[in-house]
């Protein structure tokens, strides 16, 4: 649920384009708009209905499905600066271009690009970080996914960074610490371990 007025709300499903609904519309998907006011919306999915607040989602299929057999691997290639850089899928919607940064302990993504994943940080628990440019406000959270390339790891903790001094989101050790990491001739192997 990312906007709501009196009738109206505008919706994400399943990470699409986001769809403005009038009260007693239905989307393709069965989704329908029973209906809203500037604090919340009903809706209804599967013929129950369920009340939404802006910024709150609901989820139909379960949070940790099979992510497939161990031992995949992604392999990336150094810039000229010797950086790893990869992009990469976020709750299955953003994508968002990473560092790879073994000295980070959470994955990190700027407030923008949570706004892109659908994420609703402000949900999230609210503390600080130290970082290379000071101590900045956070907020933790869990993401349903993280798709790097064929590998996709669910549950992954992140810190939302509100401060805006976030220039790129950073691939921490939550996601890395779940990797084999092979290094070497300007390239890095990551292979999922669990």
């Amino acid at each position: 649920m990312i906007a709501l007025t009196a009738g109206k709300a505008t919706l994400v499903i399943d990470g699409g384009r986001p769809r403005t609904l009038s009260a007693g519309q239905s989307t393709p998907d069965g989704v329908r708009l029973v209906s809203a006011s500037a604090q919340s919306a009903v809706v209804e999915i599967a013929g129950v209905r369920h009340n939404l607040a802006l910024g709150s989602s609901y989820r139909v299929a379960p949070v940790a499905p099979d992510s497939g057999p161990l031992g995949q691997t992604v392999t990336l290639t150094a810039d000229g600066r010797g950086h790893f850089l990869v992009s990469g899928q976020v709750n299955g919607a953003a994508s968002i271009r990473f560092l790879v940064d073994t000295g980070a302990s959470m994955v990190s993504i700027s407030a923008d690009d949570a706004a892109r994943a659908g994420i609703n940080y402000l949900a999230g628990e609210r503390a600080f970080s130290q970082t290379a440019s000071g101590i900045t406000p956070i907020y933790r959270v869990k993401l349903d996914s993280i798709r790097i390339g064929d590998i996709v790891l669910y549950n992954v903790d992140a810190a939302m960074h509100v401060s805006g001094r976030l220039p790129i989101a950073l691939l921490g050790m939550s996601f890395l610490n779940r990797m084999e990491m092979r290094h070497g001739g300007g390239s890095l192997v990551l292979t999922r371990r669990f």
